[in-house]
C-alpha cells in the first residue's frame, strides 16, 4: 500500500511552530517567513548556517572567558569581521526581514539582525534578550556587573542618555517633563527595556513586512503576512479586520465578509465600526 503524505503549506508549517509559547522556536519561525517568497526554502539550512556562525565564534572564545569577554568577541566577529549591519541602500526592502537573505547579504533590519545575534549570544552562554523599544528593536545582556543595552545594527552599547534621546519622540508630554530624572535605577525607562516575548518579536517582524506591502499596495503579499498574523495572534482582532479589507481588495468577497463581520462581533464598540458596516454593505450588494 502506498501512503501519500501531503507536504504542509508554509502557513501550516508556521502554525505548527507558533502554537505554544513553551520552547518557542524563534529562529526557526522567523526563518520560515521567507517561505512566502520561496515556498521550497530549506529552513533547516538557515538554522545550520547560524549554527556554523556560532561554531566559528565559539572557536575564538577561551574556555575561561567571562561574559564580558564573550560579548566583546561576539561583537568583534559579528560586526567587524563578518560585516553584519543595516541595509542603508534599501532599508524597506522585504528581503531585510528574511533571514536567509540577511545571512547571504549580511544586511538587514534591527530586528532581523537581532534574531540572529540573540541566537549566537545565547549559544555562547550569555543571558541575552530582545527589547521591543519604540522605533528601533534593541538587545540587552545581563552581566555580573549590570545590564548592557546594545543596538543590534552596530553592536554599540547604549547608555541611559542615548536611550532617553531615542525614546524622546515617543514620549508623551508628561513623560518628557520627567526625562531629566532618568537614571540607572527603577525609573520609567525600565518599562521600555522589558524583555520582548518571542511571540511579540515575531509579530513585530511580520508587521514590518505588512507595512512594506501596504505602502506598495501589494495585496497578495500583504495577505500572506496577515494570514500569519491571524495564526500568531488569534485574539488580536484588528489583524483579522485588516485581512478582511485586503481580501476585499483582491475580490474575495465571501472571505472578506467573514473576517469583517467577525471583527465587528468581537469589537462591537470599535471606533471604525460605521466605516466597516458601510464596507460590508458594499461587498454584500455587489
Amino acid at each position: 500500500m502506498n501512503l501519500n503524505f501531503a507536504t504542509p503549506s508554509p502557513l501550516d508549517y508556521f502554525a505548527s511552530l507558533v502554537q505554544s509559547d513553551a520552547d518557542f522556536p524563534v529562529l526557526e519561525a522567523a526563518a520560515s517567513l521567507a517561505q512566502d517568497e520561496e515556498p521550497a526554502l530549506d529552513v533547516q539550512q538557515v538554522l545550520d548556517d547560524v549554527a556554523r556562525l556560532l561554531k566559528r565564534i565559539t572557536a575564538r572564545v577561551p574556555n575561561d572567558a567571562d561574559d564580558l569577554t564573550r560579548l566583546a568577541i561576539l561583537t568583534q566577529v559579528f560586526y567587524k569581521e563578518m560585516g553584519f549591519g543595516v541595509n542603508a541602500n534599501d532599508y524597506y526592502a522585504p528581503e531585510n526581514s528574511y533571514l536567509n537573505e540577511v545571512l547571504r547579504t549580511r544586511r538587514g533590519l534591527p530586528i532581523s539582525l537581532a534574531v540572529i545575534w540573540l541566537e549566537l549570544a545565547q549559544g555562547l552562554g550569555l543571558h541575552a534578550q530582545g527589547v521591543s523599544f519604540p522605533g528601533h528593536f534593541l538587545v540587552k545582556v545581563t552581566l555580573q556587573g549590570g545590564l548592557v543595552v546594545l543596538d543590534p545594527l552596530t553592536g554599540e552599547s547604549l547608555g541611559i542618555d542615548n536611550l532617553a534621546e531615542r525614546l524622546g519622540p515617543y514620549r508623551s508630554a508628561e513623560d518628557k517633563s520627567s526625562a531629566a530624572d532618568l537614571d540607572d535605577g527603577e525609573t520609567p525607562m525600565g518599562l521600555y527595556l522589558q524583555p520582548c516575548p518571542s511571540r511579540d518579536l515575531l509579530a513585530r517582524m511580520l508587521r514590518n513586512l505588512k507595512e512594506v506591502f501596504r505602502s506598495q499596495q501589494d495585496w497578495p503579499r500583504m495577505l500572506n503576512v496577515l494570514d500569519r498574523l491571524v495564526v500568531l495572534l488569534p485574539a488580536i482582532w484588528a489583524e483579522r479586520r485588516d485581512r478582511g479589507l485586503v481580501l476585499a481588495e483582491l475580490g474575495r468577497k465571501h472571505e472578506a465578509l467573514q473576517d469583517l463581520q467577525m471583527y465587528l462581533q468581537a469589537e462591537p464598540l470599535a471606533p471604525d465600526q460605521d466605516a466597516l458596516r458601510d464596507r460590508i454593505s458594499e461587498l454584500s450588494s455587489t
